[in-house]
């Protein structure tokens, strides 16, 4: 393959990759690298299957095994066009548009396969609104997702806008089960890479315009404008999801962490510290009934 060519995928935003008949990674560019955090030398010569993406679709259902994109494109020489979330080296999950291809020698036969993958929800521009928000302080030290402060006053917005238009918002409380239990059997500062780890597939799960920040402690608190509790359950068995299907990598060993989830929408006679109390509420009630769950009320 010539370099010119090889040069100008590096140029590319997207990630691309090629495997071989085997799904052997033969290619990675530079943005496979940005989106994923692995770089090319760590995944070449790897399978695509070997716990480097291990995507999962809405469900948390793996893919890698069954139903791949690119080995049914490989097989049939169809390309295909599907939404999935993929592992980063980071841990959290990150929402991904995957476009595959069949590779093609000169007589037209298959003998690999492309892969080219986009963020739903491109990292950079969260990037940016942190870097913004950090500026006014209001981005939590640790997660560098929005603070409390900021929360307060989104909310306090969403619900004015509520009151005067009724465009509709909806509020979810999560909270990481076992988190003490898990701090003392791992230390503090696993505990702090697992708050990095599920603020990280929480803000990148989410919609673009929807907000996700730390609330305190193992508890973060999501503000979803223009949700119903139809919409509002959708979103948070998705993010719920995205959270079960991370992990972080300690001596070798995967460690993964569930959130229980409550989400609520504003009623009459509502004020913000009411709704958040329900959300709560709802959150506990997930607590109870078994924990990695969603409470919709």
């Amino acid at each position: 393959m010539r370099r010119d060519y090889l040069r100008m995928l590096d140029t590319l935003k997207e990630g691309v990759y090629f495997v071989d008949p085997d799904r052997v990674i033969t290619f990675w560019n530079k943005g496979a690298e940005r989106i994923t955090g692995y770089r090319r030398e760590e995944v070449t010569g790897r399978s695509c299957m070997d716990n480097i993406l291990v995507h999962v679709d809405c469900n948390g259902v793996g893919m890698c095994t069954r139903d791949c994109p690119l080995a049914l494109t490989m097989r049939d020489g169809v390309s295909r066009e599907v939404e999935f979330f993929l592992h980063h080296r980071r841990g959290h999950r990150v929402p991904i548009v995957v476009r595959t291809t069949p590779l093609e020698d000169d007589d037209g036969s298959i003998v690999g396969g492309i892969e080219l993958f986009s963020e739903i929800n491109p990292e950079e521009n969260i990037r940016k609104r942190m870097e913004e928000l950090e500026k006014r302080a209001l981005v939590d030290e640790l997660t560098k997702v929005p603070n409390r402060s900021y929360l307060d006053s989104e909310l306090g917005g969403l619900f004015e806008l509520w009151k005067r238009s009724g465009i509709p918002f909806g509020v979810l409380f999560f909270d990481i089960d076992h988190f003490k239990r898990f701090n003392d059997t791992y230390g503090h500062d696993v505990g702090d890479l697992t708050l990095q780890t599920v603020a990280n597939s929480l803000g990148s799960s989410a919609r673009p315009f929807d907000t996700v920040g730390r609330w305190g402690g193992e508890e973060f608190v999501g503000l979803f404008p223009n949700a119903d509790r139809s919409v509002l359950q959708t979103i948070a068995d998705r993010l719920c999801m995205a959270v079960r299907n991370s992990w972080i990598e300690v001596n070798g060993e995967q460690i993964s962490v569930t959130i229980s989830v409550g989400g609520t929408c504003p009623t009459e006679g509502e004020t913000p510290k009411t709704l958040l109390k329900r959300a709560d509420s709802l959150m506990y009630a997930s607590k109870q009934n078994g924990r990695d769950r969603v409470t919709i009320g």
